[in-house]
Formats: C-alpha cells, structure tokens, sequence
C-alpha cells in the first residue's frame, strides 16, 4: 500500500472520528465537564501521549528559526481553536457544529488567496459565496430553542471562527512538517498549548467532580482525548506530509453525513428544514471551491 493512500484512509479516519465527537463531546457538556475544563483534558491528555510515542522517533530539536511559526501552530491549532469550538458546541447543537465545520476548505481557500496568493477563479468565488451564505443562515436563522442549546447563534459564530483558526493552521504548518518529524513536532505544539489554555480553563477544570464522573461521561472524556485529539491530529499531521492542505480540507465533505447520521440515530438532535438547506448550500460552495479545472486534473 502507497504513503498516498495511507495518508487518504489516514484522513477518512480523522474525519469519521471528529464527525463522532460532535454528539460524543456534546453529551458531557456542560452538565459534566465545562468547555474550558475539557480542553485541559484534551490538551494535557495528549501531550502525554505524544511524549510517550516520541520516543520512537528521531531525536530532533527545533531551531530558533521556527519558534515563532510555532507558537502560531500552536496559538491556531490548539489554543484559539479549541477553546471557541468546545465552547461553540455548548452552546449550539451536534448537527450544526458538523455543517459549520465543513466551511474549512472554503476558509482555507480564501486564506490561501490572502496568505500566499493563490489565484482565486469565478467559479471558487462563487462557492465561497454559496458556502458562507449557508453558514452564515445558520447563525442568523436558528431559533431553536434547547435547553442543553442556550445561545445557538453564538455557538454556531464560535464554530466557525473555528473553521478560521483551523483553516490557518492548516497553511502555516506546513513548512514545519516538511521539516520535523511528527512526533516531534506534535509533542511540542501540545505542550505549548498546555500553557496556552491553562489560564483560560484552570477555574472551570477544577470545578469537574472527578470521582463522581459516570462511566459513560468518563468513556466520553478518553474517546476526546485520545481519539478526537491524539488519533486525528496525527492522522492529519501525517495526511499532511503526503496531500496538499486544500486537498485534506475537502475530507471535511464525510463529516458532516456521519455526524447528522449519528445525532439522529442516538437521538441527540433533530433535523430541521433550516439545517438541510444549511447543509446543501454549503456542501455546494465547498465543491464548487474546491473542485480543479478539467486541464488541471489531467
């Protein structure tokens, strides 16, 4: 089997977990654990798993050089990133936390054009236009009303500056993956990001009854950890030596099917006419965005 098509099962399986996680980390918040106290699970949790498989990797340290994109990585991929989709997803619903996430891609394209100008052509704009229409009704349309959903428009807003922070990530990485090994890279942007979310989620994480956590909260909180956090970001980190960032993003199509699939099947949420036109406008704005010109795909 080719890197290549390990690196496209490796993204088929981040995207299939992280479509998992939006029912899975939803039915502990917030009656179990905070947002901000479940990061300081996530972060430190897989920091210690990415120092403990380190050891199988080469010994590298990282130059001076690339300490500020690290911090960056770090500040986007697991500080700003995690914080304000946790607690978008506390506020909001499975089935619109899976839709907003698929407007990665667009969000990735739009920064590219920014970031390293990459030309961008009428029909990308007018994908990036459908897809953000969708999101944005989303956020200015749901009126539902949820007890475990309490301010649905903030949350969805939270998701999708998510999507801003990841798709960031995403293109300034790069250059470091390229360079260092994985485990390498991955065990020290965690234990940046430990220091980066500790202040924002210390109160909330002691105020977690750990020794009266039922065990479906706490199968919850490893599934988080080490599926959601330690699998997916090495999945992709390794997708990413193999696929172009554009190329992983447009993986984010599977998600938002499993997560609606799931949602409705456990009975965690409900589709409404609202989240179905949401969901087609902007799965049609990510594929008019991403999809190559005929020339280019020959």
């Amino acid at each position: 089997m080719s890197r290549r098509t390990l690196a496209i099962l490796a993204a088929i399986g981040a995207t299939t977990i992280y479509a998992l996680n939006h029912t899975i980390a939803k039915g502990v918040m917030p009656h179990y654990v905070q947002p901000f106290g479940f990061i300081i699970f996530r972060v430190a949790g897989a920091a210690v798993l990415f120092w403990l498989i380190s050891f199988w990797g080469p010994k590298e340290n990282i130059e001076k050089k690339d300490y500020l994109r690290m911090l960056v990585c770090a500040v986007l991929g697991m500080g700003i990133n995690m914080l304000v989709f946790f607690k978008g997803l506390a506020l909001s619903t499975p089935i619109n936390s899976a839709v907003l996430v698929t407007t990665t891609p667009i969000i990735v394209l739009i920064l590219s054009a920014i970031l390293i100008k990459e030309r961008i052509s009428g029909r990308k704009i007018l994908g990036i236009t459908i897809g953000l229409l969708g999101a944005l009704g989303l956020i200015l349309f749901s009126s539902e009303i949820r007890q475990d959903a309490p301010n649905i428009p903030m949350g969805n807003f939270l998701i999708l500056m998510n999507s801003v922070c990841y798709g960031s990530y995403l293109i300034i990485v790069r250059p470091l993956l390229d360079k260092y090994h994985p485990f390498t890279f991955m065990k020290w942007l965690f234990t940046l990001g430990i220091f980066l979310v500790l202040p924002f989620g210390y109160q909330e994480f002691t105020e977690i009854d750990l020794t009266n956590l039922p065990m479906d909260a706490i199968l919850s909180i490893v599934f988080v950890v080490v599926g959601t956090t330690f699998c997916t970001y090495l999945f992709n980190i390794f997708a990413l030596t193999q696929l172009k960032a554009s190329t992983l993003s447009a993986f984010v199509y599977v998600q938002p099917l499993i997560g609606i699939l799931y949602a409705t099947a456990t009975g965690k949420d409900n589709l409404t006419t609202l989240k179905i036109l949401a969901a087609c406008l902007v799965l049609v704005g990510v594929y008019l965005a991403s999809r190559k010109p005929k020339r280019q795909k020959q």
